[in-house]
């Protein structure tokens, strides 16, 4: 699914630095210059590559940005409703579109969550946006959504009406899908030709006990008369939708993710649902970059039992290692045994509250610390060169 995978696009015996972000201090951009800053002065011989990574959540179209794709701005509507910028990479004819660019909860006012009325309409919007670039393959980033609308504002934001019994359009958000009578997909673009690839986390249904709505609602701060509110609302929205589309993908992995933005996708743009470090590595090329590499740097803020489950890193590590190149992290801090490092096939941690105890040094100083790991990093991983005695 790469836009773009060079035969040989680095340089043998490199370093490659595939960092995700840490959040509340770095980009995954920004980690992966000041790996790279330490990394050349500690040893100016050895090539350096930066390759940002992403599970699919924020950053996802940041990372692709640094991979060289098209930065493609737009103005779109927000979760609570306000215009927003955001803006999708595009490369050639795929576009790697990220939910938390425009119904993420960095999105919402002060943050402030609004699990019942938050939309995913500008999700929708700049798959549309996409689509009239040209866009026949897309990557769909599932991350860090505000929004437990089961997708219907995606829909919306495609074109689609949904409406209720005297004909008038719904409010935004899912507890307005109780209401839902109709469904009006006339004005839809023909996805017919296009592929459409989530990248998020393929397991969970769209309803019940662990559903969109008991999931996403839950951490989006709904009590328990509004989870059942948003089941009610959800459940209405996947009868009308499946008898629509004919495509019965309420209880599909996956249907559940994004506060149910993943059932949208399966149910009206025929999407497959794979876990977004490995469709995101894919799209960056990552295979090619680690082609003959001396050593692979990943990490992330924390890396513990949650990185596990679908983190960016592990990704990287496993994939790393079926290109035959050792992995080492560095993380914020640590909560994996040595054992769990292992079977991840990441070789060794190096973490900032090693060299700065204070957690809030560890946050306001997280790139200039990055930089002194890679001290510890060269003098284990990357013995100086020695050359032949003139």
């Amino acid at each position: 699914m790469s836009a773009d995978s060079p035969s040989d696009p680095s340089p043998r015996g490199h370093v490659l630095l595939a960092p995700d972000r840490f959040p509340g201090a770095l980009t995954a951009a920004e980690a992966a210059r000041h790996l790279a800053a330490g990394l050349r002065r500690a040893r100016p011989d050895v090539p350096v590559v930066e390759l940002p990574v992403a599970d699919g959540g924020d950053g996802t179209v940041d990372a692709a940005v640094a991979a060289g794709w098209r930065r493609i701005d737009a103005e779109v509507c927000g979760p609570a409703g306000r215009p927003v910028g955001a803006a999708f990479a595009l490369a050639r004819d795929v576009a790697v579109i990220e939910l938390a660019e425009a119904s993420g909860v960095r999105r919402l006012p002060g943050r402030r969550p609004r699990p019942l009325a938050a939309t995913s309409v500008g999700t929708g919007q700049l798959i549309a946006r996409a689509l009239r670039h040209g866009a026949r393959r897309i990557v769909l980033g599932l991350g860090a959504a505000a929004c437990v609308d089961g997708g219907a504002g995606l829909v919306q934001g495609l074109g689609g009406r949904l409406l209720d019994s005297s004909g008038r359009d719904l409010p935004p958000g899912g507890a307005a899908l109780r209401s839902l009578h109709a469904l009006d997909l006339r004005a839809m673009p023909d996805m017919s030709g296009v592929e459409v690839v989530a990248a998020g986390d393929p397991a969970g249904p769209l309803l019940g006990r662990g559903g969109a709505a008991a999931v996403h609602g839950t951490r989006g701060g709904a009590n328990r008369d509004e989870i059942r509110v948003l089941d009610a609302g959800l459940r209405r929205w996947a009868d009308l939708a499946e008898a629509a589309t004919r495509r019965p993908a309420r209880d599909l992995p996956g249907a559940g993710a994004a506060g149910g933005v993943g059932f949208a996708a399966l149910a009206f743009l025929g999407a497959s649902i794979e876990p977004g470090p490995g469709v995101l590595l894919d799209v960056l090329g990552f295979a090619a970059r680690a082609r003959d590499a001396h050593l692979v740097v990943t990490g992330e803020g924390v890396l513990d039992t949650r990185s596990l489950r679908g983190g960016a890193p592990i990704g990287v590590a496993r994939a790393a290692a079926r290109a035959g190149a050792p992995v080492v992290a560095v993380a914020g801090r640590r909560g994996l045994t040595g054992e769990q490092l292992r079977k991840a096939r990441i070789q060794a941690v190096y973490t900032l509250e090693d060299i700065e105890p204070d957690a809030g040094r560890c946050v306001r100083r997280a790139g200039p610390l990055l930089e002194q790991l890679t001290v510890a990093i060269a003098d284990e991983w990357l013995p100086p060169i020695r050359r032949p005695a003139s």
